[in-house]
């Protein structure tokens, strides 16, 4: 019952706007996260079709339960694998249980379908996040891909290589799998291939990450022996990500202010074998950038509380009534503007600490209020720092002028929706490059040149390149100079 229980519960908060399903999952005392994210999950894909289903059999009248309650438990029934409870709620269930599956059946007939999937609306049945491949992280801090190849091809998988293109993701059997095309470590399977009960996943040597959450830490890249935040860390996958990059050296902060994340997380990091973490169950905006525990930072993970709304498995039905929909978006409004504002508090407090010399900011979210808005405020408040433009090779950038950041989907890179952003502190009297990737009119590209090929200059380096460069163009304006006075002496 207790399963029923927290994803009603859930749903009410989902409904309320109170947070994202994934962050209220997490934040409850389920044991079974998997079970009870999964039913959650499915539960609001076919919300519309158990809305109606309950409507005609007027179950609500008859049982009393909560709607979000009833919804939970006529999914199990109708269309998962059974309820998975006694006592109460079963024995009123399988009560009404006939009625329940002729009016399933009712409105086959009456929709011309056969299939359960047949009645989800068009938006949903497009985003159904079940369409995406599984996404999984070999985690080098106990184990390496090839040996990760080698385990699955003794189980009885084919592996297929390294991906060409995006379309080879979509294209894997049951037992199938192959190498992602754009990021090291990262392995792809069938979006039908459940690796939770899977010796590699519970013995810590994969992680299940979606390929989009893997972006941030991997763009970081933080070097082994370095320090290191990790702002908003819990669940604790990045986390891991970030270990794994620094070979466990360094120091790797954590904080979250939610206690019962931070004790999941700290399993999560325990069983990937994470030795350099420093977790503390505390506000990042309340953490002293000045701090002399701080003094050598110089990269910084930052992924805040967002919407959710990148999320393929919360994708609205559209069933609402006009009125209710105009209701909905007035809130939805409120709701981004609030969650915009924390960001950028976030973003900027990370600016803050003296050393740093690369932030990344990401979420989970597709809504321009909580990414490009975001990085244009922060922009704008903080000319020490610029945009980096990040893996020219991903097909989905940022909304302009904003290119240089990374945006991802389910239709153009098979993950959930997402995005990121890479700040980098200037050197000293060189902030006027903000300006080039801040609001302004079309720029003109150079004679004999393009645009695009004077973006390419201010791809990725690290800050001792930068140095490096600065020193030699230092050395070369000197150079000229001796130059011009020995014309003029001569």
């Amino acid at each position: 019952m207790a399963l029923y229980s927290n994803a009603a519960g859930i749903l009410d908060k989902v409904e309320q706007k109170r947070g994202a399903v994934k962050t209220l999952v997490y934040d409850s005392k389920f044991e079974n996260i998997k079970q009870l994210f999964a039913l959650v999950c499915e539960t609001q894909k076919y919300s519309t079709v158990l809305q109606e289903i309950i409507d005609t059999t007027k179950l609500i009248k008859e049982t009393k339960l909560r709607i979000n309650l009833a919804k939970v438990l006529v999914y199990d029934l109708l269309f998962g694998q059974g309820l998975k409870c006694g006592g109460h709620w079963k024995t009123l269930m399988m009560k009404h249980r006939s009625r329940l599956q002729a009016a399933l059946a009712r409105m086959k007939v009456k929709k011309k379908v056969s299939c359960n999937e047949d009645l989800l609306p068009a938006n949903v049945k497009k985003g159904d996040g079940d369409q995406l491949p599984r996404y999984v992280r070999v985690n080098t801090l106990k184990t390496t891909v090839d040996d990760v190849i080698d385990y699955m091809k003794r189980e009885g998988f084919s592996y297929q290589g390294h991906a060409n293109g995006i379309q080879d993701l979509c294209r894997l059997s049951d037992k199938a799998f192959i190498s992602d095309l754009h990021l090291p470590n990262l392995l792809v399977f069938s979006a039908k291939t459940d690796f939770h009960d899977h010796f590699l996943y519970k013995a810590g040597h994969v992680i299940l990450q979606d390929k989009a959450s893997c972006l941030p830490a991997f763009l970081l890249n933080p070097p082994a022996g370095s320090h290191v935040i990790d702002a908003c860390a819990a669940p604790g996958n990045k986390t891991s990500h970030l270990a794994a990059l620094m070979s466990n050296k360094g120091k790797l902060f954590a904080f979250d202010h939610d206690a019962k994340r931070l004790s999941t997380m700290s399993t999560l990091l325990l069983r990937a074998g994470v030795t350099c973490q420093q977790l503390a169950n505390q506000d990042f905006l309340k953490v002293d950038p000045q701090s002399a525990e701080y003094k050598d930072v110089k990269y910084i993970l930052l992924d805040p509380s967002c919407s959710g709304s990148g999320m393929v498995c919360l994708r609205d039905g559209g069933s609402e009534l006009p009125e209710e929909q105009a209701q909905a978006e007035a809130k939805e409004a409120s709701r981004l503007q609030a969650l915009s504002a924390f960001q950028q508090r976030c973003l900027t407090h990370a600016l803050q600490f003296p050393r740093v010399q690369r932030v990344v900011y990401s979420t989970c979210s597709i809504h321009t209020e909580e990414n490009e808005q975001v990085v244009a405020a922060c922009l704008q408040q903080n000319p020490a720092f610029r945009l980096v433009k990040l893996f020219p090779q991903w097909p989905e950038r940022g909304l302009s002028p904003h290119t240089q950041c990374l945006r991802a989907s389910n239709t153009k890179t098979l993950t959930h929706g997402f995005f990121v952003a890479m700040f980098e502190r200037q050197a000293p009297g060189s902030q006027a490059m903000n300006q080039q990737i801040l609001p302004s009119p079309t720029v003109v590209p150079p004679v004999g040149g393009s645009l695009e090929a004077e973006e390419d200059v201010e791809e990725l380096c690290s800050p001792e390149e930068e140095q490096q460069n600065s020193s030699a163009k230092k050395r070369k304006r000197n150079r000229n100079r001796n130059r011009k006075k020995q014309k003029t002496t001569q």
